[in-house]
Order: C-alpha cells, then structure tokens, then sequence
C-alpha cells in the first residue's frame, strides 16, 4: 500500500516514531473508560501500531525477530523464573 500510493518518501524514522507513539496512544484510548473496550477498533489500533513497527524496522534496516529475540533473552537473564514468577517487582529489587 506505502508503494502505491508513494508514501515510502514520508516514512522518515522520527515520522514513523512519532507515528507509533500517536497509534499506541489511540490504542490506549479504547480502553480509556472502560476496561471492555470495542474488539473491532482495539484490532484496528494494535494493527497500526504494529505496520508502523515494521515500517520503522524496514527504514531502519532493523531485523525485528532478532530484536526481539535478544530482548526476550535479556529480560530472561533480569528476570530468572525462579525469582520472578508471580511477581510484578522490578528485577533491582528481586
């Protein structure tokens, strides 16, 4: 669709972030007076956050599976299971 219509010349990094940020923010506002929030637009919303996630990894040359892979990896190592399970206390203070 970017291609199409040639909006690739508008994706710069900082627009693709402010972008994501704008998104996250009507994501978070389905839920802003009601924690059940409408199914159909919550979808809507996570959708364009996660196409400006892509976008903004493809811009950037960004590998999104190792990315997340190293951060799943780093979380594990702050937060070991057997410290962390059932608990929502920061890793510093485990």
């Amino acid at each position: 669709m970017r291609d199409e219509r040639d909006w690739g010349q508008f994706h710069t990094a900082e627009n693709l972030a402010k972008s994501i940020a704008i998104e996250a923010g009507e994501l978070l506002e389905c839920f802003q007076w009601d924690p059940d929030a409408d199914d159909a637009r919550v979808k809507e919303e996570l959708a364009d956050v996660v196409t400006y996630c892509i976008l903004l990894a493809d811009r950037l040359g960004v590998d999104l599976d190792a990315i997340v892979t190293a951060k799943l990896e780093s979380t594990r190592a702050k937060y070991p299971a057997e410290k962390a399970k059932g608990r929502s206390t920061k890793y510093d203070a485990l």
